[in-house]
């Protein structure tokens, strides 16, 4: 069989997957993106990486709402492009796996009639109800709810150029038109649970050159950027009190202090700064340690030394982070969101809170590091969830296998 992965920032969500398929016999892989996106490195073994030229930005000219999908039809032509350049060649694939959301795979199940295509389907918008207009500390406006409407064109689209598609969680594919729910399935790409696991001689370095421990009062908070769509302000705010309660407490925080889902902070600069000007004289900030984005090594040390790991988001697409805390036994602090609810269980392998409640986040938070023995059977569920539900070997990859065709 010969099999492409499609997606702009190769190999993105089919790392595993693209890598576990390439050392079948009988199976030849390629991944393809955008040249600007995965430069020169990128590589898996076994996996021959084909780029495809940058993609320009639509014209300025171009109304504002349909930038984005302009820009991924030119996506969608720059890949065929690219690929007719292969097919004078021979190459005809069997199958395509691909995230659609940027274009990419718009016109590949036209020009290769008999490959089967494979969409990953992460989110659809929808003016109320999930992510938009939950906080409303960020108010919706009336454009908002127009431009998303033109936002989901191109998933629209997606999805017609799809035969099938996978989306990671049940909440994730409830949000999909109707006419299209019997072409997706629920399929997470799967964590390594045999890596990510708990440890008990864990310990992390931090920036001053202090180390810390499993058994230290540790409080984690890990996202791909400290934005309010990720609860990093509910997170922030909490801080007074948990450190004011626990004089012995470090606070771990890792992420881009950028914003990548939604609004940029006044004034500039990024949500960090901003909060840290809000609670200036609350916070002890030599005890809080912003560690940016760190080697995945680096990054499982911290999860594995952790007291109590919190997890925040509006209603949207789940984080690999919160299935690696469970699966390096974090006891979980998550806001009780969608859709965190699709896998954690209040009490049973976590605790859930209201995500605008940060009184309760900090009470968990002080009990989680006063007590660290009290939940250790809710740490162990949470690794079981994982491990039954999430393993990329046990569960994801055969899943991936039967979906393609491998089976």
């Amino acid at each position: 069989m010969d099999l492409l992965f499609l997606h702009p920032n190769f190999p993105g969500q089919f790392r595993r997957i693209a890598q576990a398929l390439a050392q079948e016999s009988g199976v030849r892989v390629w991944g393809m993106g955008d040249e600007s996106w995965i430069g020169t490195g990128q590589g898996l073994p076994g996996v021959e990486v084909i780029r495809y030229g940058a993609v320009a930005a639509a014209p300025e000219e171009t109304h504002p709402w349909v930038r984005g999908f302009e820009q991924s039809v030119r996506r969608g032509v720059a890949v065929i492009e690219r690929l007719a350049e292969l097919k004078r060649g021979g190459f005809e694939p069997d199958a395509i796996v691909t995230h659609p959301g940027w274009g990419d795979a718009y016109f590949v199940r036209d020009y290769f009639p008999g490959a089967d295509v494979i969409g990953l389907f992460e989110y659809c918008y929808h003016p109320r109800g999930a992510d938009v207009g939950f906080d409303p500390e960020f108010p919706t406006r009336v454009d908002d709810i127009f431009r998303l409407h033109v936002t989901n064109s191109a998933q629209l689209l997606a999805l017609e150029s799809c035969h099938r598609g996978v989306c990671p969680t049940p909440w994730q594919k409830s949000l999909y038109p109707a006419a299209y729910q019997s072409k997706l399935q629920v399929l997470h790409e799967g964590i390594d649970t045999a890596r990510v696991a708990p440890m008990q001689d864990a310990r992390f370095t931090l920036p001053d050159g202090r180390t810390v421990h499993k058994g230290d009062e540790v409080l984690t908070f890990a996202s791909r950027c400290l934005e309010p769509y990720r609860g990093f302000h509910q997170f922030m705010r909490s801080l007074p009190r948990i450190l004011r309660e626990r004089p012995q407490a470090q606070v771990l925080v890792l992420g881009d202090n950028a914003a990548h889902y939604g609004p940029k902070p006044p004034g500039g600069g990024g949500w960090k700064e901003f909060y840290q000007a809000q609670l200036r004289g609350q916070v002890d900030w030599h005890r809080v340690h912003f560690l940016g984005t760190l080697p995945y090594d680096d990054y499982l040390s911290v999860l594995q030394v952790s007291s109590a790991h919190v997890y925040l988001t509006y209603p949207f697409i789940l984080s690999w982070s919160m299935l690696e805390a469970m699966s390096a036994g974090c006891l979980l602090l998550a806001s009780d969101t969608a859709p965190v609810r699709d896998v954690v269980q209040d009490g049973e392998n976590g605790l859930l809170f209201d995500f605008f409640d940060t009184a309760r986040l900090a009470t968990l938070a002080i009990h989680a590091l006063s007590e660290p023995g009290a939940h250790a059977a809710m740490r162990e569920r949470a690794r079981q969830t994982i491990v039954e539900r999430y393993d990329f070997q046990q569960v994801a990859l055969p899943q991936y296998r039967a979906l393609i065709g491998l089976t």
